[in-house]
């Protein structure tokens, strides 16, 4: 059974800084493009960040390039979204996800991405 857990949201002030974590089990996440979205209140799920298979390739949305990192660690099955220099428009539920295609393409729509987790808040005052 595939399960993707997130965790490390919180409370923080503007320009402050959070790591959050995904960890993935049921056998799919070195075979996996892993991706982070978010999603505020009244609005789309939004991407943010996206990394290949090796962690070689990584993409980002326009709003957090420069602020946060994605990487990954194979061997402990879990992704992370460092987030940097925090605004509170960053405020959403942040979700990870898992696609599974074989598409050279990131895929940046929630519909290209086959796993997700729960979410986690990341709440961000000003």
């Amino acid at each position: 059974q595939v399960q993707l857990v997130e965790s490390g949201g919180g409370l923080v002030q503007a320009g402050g800084s959070l790591r959050l974590s995904c960890a993935a089990s049921g056998g799919i996440f070195s075979s996996s493009r892993m991706g982070w979205f978010r999603q505020a209140p009244g609005k789309e799920r939004e991407f943010v960040a996206a990394i290949n298979r090796n962690g070689a390739s990584t993409t980002y949305a326009d709003s957090v390039k420069g602020r946060f990192t994605i990487s990954r660690d194979n061997a402990k099955n879990t992704v992370y979204l460092q987030m940097i220099s925090l605004k509170p428009e960053d405020t959403a539920v942040y979700y990870c996800a898992a696609d599974r295609t074989l598409s050279p393409a990131v895929r940046t729509q929630p519909w290209g991405y086959d796993y997700w987790g729960q979410g986690t808040q990341v709440t961000v005052s000003s």
